[in-house]
């Protein structure tokens, strides 16, 4: 929708101004009567205060810290808690204000605070932080708006964001371990090849015989990596840089999320992580008094899957067409069969919300444990690996010793 520029004087009799948006001048005349304002001039805007005005966030956030999730889990909760108590917002943002200790959220909320003040309301102002407020609690907060539930919507919110905290916290304590293992290996390969390998290459061609296949491929490699280490390094970079560069694209990350699915071990955590974080979206936006396609609609920029995010738009355009949610969740082709069967209880009970904040609980239960064993689950894997790799280095440094011992026994 356009904006436009009004100036008015509220019950107070103070001349105020400020921008908002809205389908005609007549809708904005509109909404300011409600606020108790009376308009005195309604415009369109130019194209220079739009841009200022979007570029507003822009503008500050190269000169201040950024905005961590802890604190719009913080913001949630708190602006729950004075709404719950009959603050009203203006207080209840100056006090939030105050007692933030992140210099980055104080400005994003006295921005806020301003906006209001110019008449926006309360999603619209946040929705000049794109960056910190995602499409998702935008339109839950706008949902609240609407149905006046706010302070419910906010401790939902709260629950939804703690929940991906959550998740975050389990996959980096999984994933340290492993991490320190293939970074250790990683480095013993390094070291091999650059000193141990090249000291061995002087030896064996002494022997004036015949090298083993795997000793002549590891002083290859060695050879390889001494005198065409920049090139290596320059194809990894360009590799990780036109990896990056592709999964930014649409194709690209759809094909990217789609193949996170397929990998052993990992695939079925994304998978179930991505199930229960749409699930608890679904849910909370089903309680909230979303229409369903709307629900639907806003769940497919929560889930973070661009693979699962198209099946769930399919849904969406099932629905429209007049299927049933179930008939839709079929499908999609991403639904155990328990999870197909909670669906239609709840659609035929009409407790839709409830069943899907089962199924959201459930895969939350399972993404714990499977998080919590992730650690076990990988370390055969790394033995494994770490058992191949001196294999391979043992067998082709001793075999052309061996092979000279044999030699000297002979004679």
């Amino acid at each position: 929708m356009p904006n436009f520029a009004y100036r008015g004087r509220n019950a107070a009799g103070e001349i105020v101004h400020g921008i908002m948006e809205g389908a005609t001048a007549g809708a904005v005349a509109d909404l300011l009567v409600g606020k108790g304002t009376t308009p005195m001039e309604i415009k369109p805007t130019t194209a220079a205060l739009e841009r200022a005005d979007n570029d507003l966030g822009m503008t500050r956030s190269v000169f201040r810290q950024k905005v961590e999730h802890m604190d719009v889990l913080l913001f949630s909760r708190q602006i729950h808690t004075l709404l719950r108590a009959g603050v009203p917002i203006m207080r209840a943002l100056a006090g939030l204000q105050e007692s933030s200790t992140n210099s980055a959220m104080r400005e994003v909320l006295q921005d806020v605070r301003e906006s209001l003040d110019s008449g926006r309301e309360l999603s619209l102002s946040l929705a000049r932080h794109p960056k910190v407020f995602s499409p998702f609690y935008l339109s839950m907060v706008r949902v609240g708006e609407m149905t006046g539930r706010l302070e419910e919507v906010f401790i939902r919110l709260f629950d939804h964001l703690a929940f991906e905290r959550f998740m975050q916290d389990q996959v980096k304590s999984a994933l340290r371990y492993p991490s320190f293992v293939v970074a250790a290996m990683a480095l013993a390969l390094i070291v091999v090849n650059i000193f141990v390998i090249p000291a061995f290459a002087k030896v064996f061609k002494g022997f004036g015989a015949e090298l083993p296949f795997m000793t002549r491929l590891l002083i290859g490699f060695s050879d390889f990596m001494l005198n065409w280490w920049h090139a290596l390094l320059l194809g990894i970079i360009a590799a990780v840089l036109t990896f990056n560069a592709w999964r930014k694209t649409r194709k690209g990350r759809y094909d990217w999320d789609r193949f996170k699915l397929k990998i052993p071990i990992a695939g079925k955590i994304v998978r179930k992580a991505t199930l229960a974080r749409f699930a608890a979206s679904f849910a909370l936006a089903s309680r909230s008094g979303v229409p369903i396609i709307q629900a639907l609609t806003n769940v497919a920029e929560t889930v973070d899957n661009a693979y699962i995010a198209d099946k769930v738009e399919k849904m969406r355009d099932g629905v429209e067409r007049g299927e049933s949610i179930l008939r839709t969740s079929i499908a999609a082709g991403v639904f155990t069969p328990v999870v197909l069967q909670m669906i239609a209880v709840g659609e035929e009970s009409g407790a839709l919300d409830d069943m899907m904040k089962e199924v959201a609980d459930m895969y939350q239960g399972e993404v714990e444990y499977e998080l919590k064993t992730l650690a076990q689950q990988i370390e055969p894997i790394l033995i494994i690996s770490l058992g191949i790799m001196v294999l391979i280095l043992a067998l082709g440094i001793f075999l052309p010793l061996w092979d000279l011992g044999k030699v000297t026994m002979k004679k």
